[in-house]
């Protein structure tokens, strides 16, 4: 087993496949910043199917068991399915999921099951239609989500719905939301975090995930809710389960930091390996792939990278902080 400084194994795998995105969330690509005229990376700079395929291979002989897709928007990598298909077949991998904002799932998610995936994460922020609007940057329709995720669920595929929560924002209609989605989905709520360099991030802007189990509540208390144990350790969602049975998970990386139990390895576009989601700096995997180095010279390297890793940000994260961090649409979340 591969363990890092903190004892903590390799089990998870994010690979990022493209840092454009067809929304402009505030809290991750603001509009601001991510204007028509931003330089998104050219296709020849992105690693190849097959050099996803080698990276992702290599990284399951070294432990992990879990790959997740992410973006940017994943979905608008095109020929996504094949890559699945050829994920899916790796052995060890007992586990390949993807991240998306949805709007191109009635149109993929057929193909997504068919390649071998069982299940998807859509991000969701709010049922309002002008909150969304406002939190996505691009005015698009909560409508367009719902449709995509009724299109995972005709597919077959499991769905996870994640929503981030932040005062003031998005924070008054919370219940509505896990109520019109729990029949078919896991609704997540995730405390807003400091992800990226243009989110204007602070600490007021946060709600405590025991706020927001409150506000789920019928009576307003949280009473009514119970923790249930975790499908597996490591988990970042806390379980809950509450009426009628009905699970809602809590991911509370502000509030009640899971560092301890990290087992994500985080794979950019570009072929950048980062060992934590707030990390500045990673380790370039694709000019030593593209340079010619054998399956063996790889492992080392990832071995020697995870085995030096000590990051837990969350845990000594302050009120503000200033330290430049990759963009969460170089590795998703």
């Amino acid at each position: 087993m591969l363990l890092d400084r903190l004892g903590r194994p390799l089990r998870d795998l994010r690979v990022s496949v493209t840092d454009r995105c067809n929304l402009r969330c505030t809290y991750c690509m603001p509009a601001s910043v991510f204007g028509p005229d931003y330089a998104f990376l050219p296709r020849t700079e992105l690693l190849s199917f097959e050099e996803i395929e080698r990276l992702a291979r290599l990284f399951v002989e070294l432990g992990v068991r879990k790959l997740r897709i992410t973006g940017g928007e994943p979905l608008l990598r095109r020929d996504l399915p094949d890559l699945i298909a050829r994920l899916t077949c790796l052995p060890g991998v007992e586990d390949v999921a993807l991240t998306t904002n949805g709007l191109l799932l009635p149109r993929l998610a057929a193909d997504l099951r068919a390649a071998g995936m069982e299940r998807v994460t859509v991000s969701l922020d709010s049922l309002d239609p002008e909150v969304f609007g406002r939190m996505n940057g691009l005015g698009t329709h909560p409508q367009k989500v719902l449709d995509g995720i009724e299109a995972a669920l005709r597919a077959g595929l499991k769905v996870k719905v994640n929503t981030v929560v932040q005062r003031g924002v998005n924070d008054t209609g919370l219940r509505e939301l896990w109520l019109a989605l729990r029949e078919g989905a896991v609704v997540r709520f995730i405390e807003f975090m400091d992800v990226g360099n243009h989110n204007g991030w602070n600490m007021d802007a946060v709600v405590p995930s025991r706020e927001v189990l409150a506000r789920l509540s019928a009576d307003g208390t949280g009473a009514e809710f119970r923790p249930v144990d975790a499908n597996y350790r490591g988990e970042v969602a806390a379980r809950h389960v509450g009426e009628g049975g009905h699970e809602v998970g809590l991911i509370s990386s502000v509030t009640a930091p899971f560092c301890g139990d990290c087992s994500r390895a985080r794979l950019s576009a570009v072929g950048v390996l980062y060992t934590c989601l707030f990390a500045g700096t990673g380790t370039d995997l694709r000019e030593p792939l593209r340079a010619g180095a054998s399956d063996d010279e790889m492992r080392s390297l990832i071995s020697g990278i995870w085995q030096g890793r000590h990051d837990r940000y969350s845990e000594e994260r302050g009120e503000v902080t200033s330290a430049r961090k990759v963009e969460m649409s170089h590795i998703g979340g």
